[in-house]
């Protein structure tokens, strides 16, 4: 019988994190009472909250505790000790590089203005970079629920900061809302200014979301894409392209995506030859880091320790990591799998 090895060691990319989602839970209960925000049952209880965003109040709901937790990040303080223990827990379960998502609009109020935010933020990314060995790397995401405009300014400011830790730019929130060409523009200007496109997809809505993201905005990577499992043209073209998915299993489950882990079509997927980046989007509500979305593709779909070595592979290819950080990481996984004992 084969042993069964750490999951938490075996080294990985990680492409699908958000920002005030990254938080520890104890840490928004200590921020919350420093500021005196009332929090719902629901964020205080100690286990993820019930979700179900497949419908609008269901995603309404959703967004409402996000933005209450990010209501707590006030002070460039709360905002360097995010993403310190965010590299922490992503150290703890083998990650070697994080591109954590966030949209700096949301952040401008409290800390003084869209720039301010974007330069505190990545201020903290590349202090916790330093203080625990962690390359971390920043995607600037607009939101699909407010005016194209606005994305094509923030495509513009993370192109201005690439030199300082901007890998890419995104595209989140409800995908129900707002067509993908709407945003053609901003993404075009984030493409010709070096960044990797990775909007979501293919999450709430079905085969025609993921479509609109490769054929409008020239994604390389697709936040989700689970939803292509349902149409096998939509799957050769993403294999034949090479264009990775950044599936988020137990996010899926607890959104009512899917009901149960097994119905996450990880299987399909992988048949077909899509690359996939697992991540684990946003633990704060979901309770669940990096390590454990492998551990669900291991318990529940029957990957070999040979299957998710590979899954960690495409994670590293999929990212921006420079090429010396993903030959240490390439290596790193060889040695995993040799070693029967790792664990």
């Amino acid at each position: 019988m084969e042993a069964v090895r750490d999951l938490s060691l075996l080294p990985k990319a990680h492409l699908h994190l958000h920002f005030t989602g990254s938080m520890r839970p104890a840490t928004l209960l200590e921020l919350a009472d420093k500021y005196g925000v009332h929090l719902p049952d629901a964020l205080t209880s100690g286990r993820p909250p019930k979700l179900r965003a497949t419908d609008e109040r269901g995603w309404f709901r959703f967004q409402r505790l996000y933005d209450i937790a990010r209501s707590c990040l006030r002070e460039p303080e709360d905002i360097r000790r995010l993403v310190r223990e965010t590299a922490q827990e992503d150290v703890r379960d083998g990650s070697g590089w994080l591109e954590i998502q966030v949209d700096p609009t949301s952040y401008a109020p409290m800390l003084g203005g869209l720039i301010p935010a974007l330069e505190i933020i990545l201020d903290a990314v590349d202090a916790a970079s330093r203080e625990t060995g962690l390359g971390i790397r920043v995607v600037v995401a607009a939101n699909r629920m407010k005016h194209p405009l606005d994305a094509r300014t923030l495509a513009r400011l993370a192109v201005r900061h690439a030199d300082r830790g901007v890998v890419g730019f995104g595209l989140s929130n409800d995908e129900r809302r707002g067509m993908a060409r709407d945003f053609d523009r901003a993404f075009a200007i984030a493409r010709e200014g070096g960044l990797l496109a990775a909007p979501h997809g293919g999450e709430l809505t079905g085969p025609a979301s993921v479509r609109d993201c490769l054929d409008d905005l020239h994604a390389s990577r697709i936040g989700h894409g689970v939803r292509a499992a349902e149409d096998p043209r939509l799957l050769r073209k993403l294999a034949e392209r090479g264009v990775a998915c950044e599936v988020c299993p137990a996010s899926n489950v607890a959104l009512g995506v899917y009901e149960k882990p097994e119905d996450v079509p990880l299987r399909t997927l992988w048949e077909a030859g899509v690359p996939m980046a697992l991540g684990a989007d946003d633990p704060l509500l979901f309770g669940s880091r990096l390590a454990a979305q492998y551990e669900i593709a291991r318990r529940h779909h029957g990957f070999t320790d040979a299957e998710l070595a590979e899954l960690a592979r495409q994670s590293v290819r999929a990212s921006a990591a420079p090429e010396d950080v993903r030959s240490k990481l390439l290596s790193g996984i060889d040695d995993w799998l040799a070693d029967p004992s790792a664990g």
